[in-house]
């Protein structure tokens, strides 16, 4: 009997059945129908679930590496509006003792925390029915102590990643599962790339940046990059983040860019 490890060759028997009836639905369509009809809230959601009931393999360049009790729990820092992706390379300031606390667990273990952005900005002490679902892992690269108390950390983020339970500390940490990429390299993705550089011509009447370039060959890099170059809200980028089809990922963005969401001009 099928459970819901099989929710992937679910989704395509429920995209074959439709195609035979004249109806079309996309692959990430079909997988959040799918998600839904088993219970859970979305595909990020399940996919976590799918994956934690799997062996995760310890690659410290893909998944996070185990930094509590043994497992593959990492201490939470949560994020006042902003939005953290792969590739970024940024300062975070910690004020709130939770989080310094957090962050000094992460220091004394492998260095690695999961940076999640909170779903209001105003909320001084969130747990984690106040984050979002889904961030991203980062490595510390370096901390310094400010004249005011606080600290300016410096993150490399990594893999997306989905929480799948809390764990017990003194600061907020979960359990989570590396979130793979689909339709990665799909020549879908491939073509789209083109019409996203199209999209920042037409939304900046500039030629994009060369640094944008590097990543043609990447779709789902230059999907992250181009949107933190949009302007556009905490909830757009979040809802980008969460985007595990590239395909998807990048028909979301060119979308938003043909709605009139330009592009900020290098």
């Amino acid at each position: 009997m099928r459970d819901f490890r099989d929710a992937k060759a679910m989704a395509q028997t429920l995209r074959d059945a439709l195609k035979a009836k004249s109806i079309s639905v996309s692959h990430s369509e079909s997988l959040e129908l799918v998600a839904r009809t088993l219970g859970f809230h979305d595909w990020n959601v399940l996919s976590a679930a799918i994956q934690s009931s799997q062996p995760v393999a310890a690659d410290s360049k893909s998944a996070p590496a185990p930094s509590l009790n043994g497992g593959t729990v990492i201490p939470v820092a949560p994020m006042r509006d902003i939005v953290f992706f792969p590739q970024l390379i940024s300062p975070i300031f910690v004020g709130r003792e939770k989080t310094r606390r957090a962050i000094e667990s992460a220091a004394a273990n492998d260095g690695r925390i999961v940076v999640i952005t909170q779903r209001r900005a105003e909320d001084d002490d969130p747990n984690f029915d106040a984050l979002y679902s889904v961030g991203v892992v980062a490595d510390i690269m370096n901390r310094v102590e400010l004249p005011n108390g606080n600290q300016k950390v410096r993150v490399s983020c990594g893999k997306r990643v989905a929480v799948v339970r809390p764990a017990e500390a003194d600061f907020l940490a979960a359990e989570v599962v590396p979130l793979d990429e689909v339709r990665a390299l799909d020549t879908e993705a491939f073509a789209l790339t083109g019409e996203i550089f199209e999209a920042y011509r037409s939304s900046t009447n500039t030629v994009p940046p060369q640094s944008l370039y590097r990543y043609a060959g990447e779709p789902g890099v230059l999907a992250d990059v181009v949107v933190q170059l949009l302007e556009v809200d905490v909830e757009k980028m979040r809802q980008v983040l969460e985007i595990q089809d590239v395909v998807a990922r990048l028909e979301t963005i060119l979308g938003w860019m043909r709605a009139g969401a330009p592009a900020k001009a290098s």
